[in-house]
């Protein structure tokens, strides 16, 4: 896919990831609207690229709904959905259920609303492009939070599900999975921060992708090798990861008795 003349949307766009896809399709010659639930934020970095903005909170179907419709109405058809929003809450199955709800709504049923609503009318033209945002968690792990790892695995999920299903019907699906990028998301886990990439290493890979329509998009060579390293053999590699672990928990401790001591001084 070209972006030029193309009308974009981008969920989450109010920092991140999503506002710098927002940005950059700008300058491509899309016709881009933002989205995101902090109106305010939003707004701002929408104007400030160039992108309409509309305020939705699609942890609930009905501002997916809307955001679509609004489009529609506005803008004519949707050439390229782009549902990135996501968040990252909390820690083991003891995280309350409210909290298990609300990652799986931003973080999988945002994905599967969203294509509720476009499929219908995408299917009838005979084109359109899914862009789903989950992340290196879903085709590894996450080593903090359950949530975000059981989450992240089914957004990926999801988007192959589509891309099976409707991909001899002129529907295009991709599906980003990034490692660690320098944005809010990785502010409280120094692991990540050792390898980050920019949100313009990112972007660069994403445009890639589009314009070859590839499904899978990610932002670190080694994402791959880990990933055949698990299937080749999972219980060496879960090894590795609770060697990982110990050593991200280790890191996280020694920051965060860093910035207490910081706040003492």
């Amino acid at each position: 896919m070209e972006l030029e003349n193309k009308t974009v949307v981008v969920t989450g766009s109010a920092s991140g990831i999503g506002k710098a896809l927002t940005e950059r399709f700008v300058r491509e010659g899309a016709t881009v609207i933002a989205s995101d639930r902090n109106a305010e934020a939003g707004e701002k970095e929408a104007g400030a690229s160039g992108a309409r903005f509309v305020a939705a909170d699609v942890s609930h179907e009905s501002g997916v709904q809307k955001l679509i419709e609004d489009v529609w109405a506005n803008e004519g058809e949707i050439d390229l959905f782009c549902s990135n929003a996501g968040i990252a809450i909390g820690a083991g199955p003891e995280s309350p259920d409210a909290q298990w709800r609300l990652i799986e709504n931003v973080n999988v049923m945002s994905h599967v609303w969203a294509a509720r609503h476009l499929l219908p009318r995408m299917l009838e033209r005979g084109e359109g492009y899914l862009l789903n945002t989950a992340s290196a968690a879903g085709l590894l792990t996450e080593l903090h939070s359950a949530p975000y790892a059981v989450t992240k695995h089914a957004a990926l999920a999801f988007a192959e599900w589509l891309a099976i299903t409707y991909g001899d019907r002129g529907i295009k699906v991709s599906c980003l999975c990034p490692e660690g990028v320098w944005t809010p998301m990785i502010q409280n886990a120094p692991l990540l921060q050792q390898t980050a990439v920019t949100t313009d290493v990112l972007v660069e890979a994403v445009l890639e992708a589009l314009s070859q329509e590839k499904f899978l998009i990610t932002t670190h060579p080694t994402t791959l090798q880990s990933f055949q390293n698990k299937a080749q053999d999972y219980d060496n590699w879960i090894g590795k990861m609770r060697r990982l672990r110990t050593k991200a928990m280790s890191l996280l401790q020694g920051a965060a008795l860093s910035g207490a001591g910081e706040k003492q001084a």
